[in-house]
């Protein structure tokens, strides 16, 4: 773990020694705390030749980020009950 300072633009710099450079992660709001997942590759062409659909990549985009923020709202809300 790695406590890290956010500066005033509010940008904050991973530490080298978790090995993230040069990846590209999500960062999802979770309340307090943020949860920083890791894409392995371009998730586009990793899923074109299996995922068919007729939305356009900020469509799915946009649909992901709202899945992923009502999962971190429904597990803050479950943290906070137990």
């Amino acid at each position: 773990m790695s406590v890290v300072e956010v500066d005033d633009r509010g940008r904050f710099t991973i530490p080298k020694e978790i090995g993230l450079r040069g990846t590209k992660v999500i960062v999802v709001s979770a309340g307090t705390f943020f949860v920083v997942l890791p894409l392995q590759g371009d998730p586009y062409e990793y899923a074109k030749s299996w995922l068919r659909t007729d939305k356009s990549t900020e469509e799915l985009k946009h649909e992901a980020e709202e899945a992923a923020s009502e999962d971190a709202d429904s597990r803050r809300g479950r943290r906070r009950e137990a």
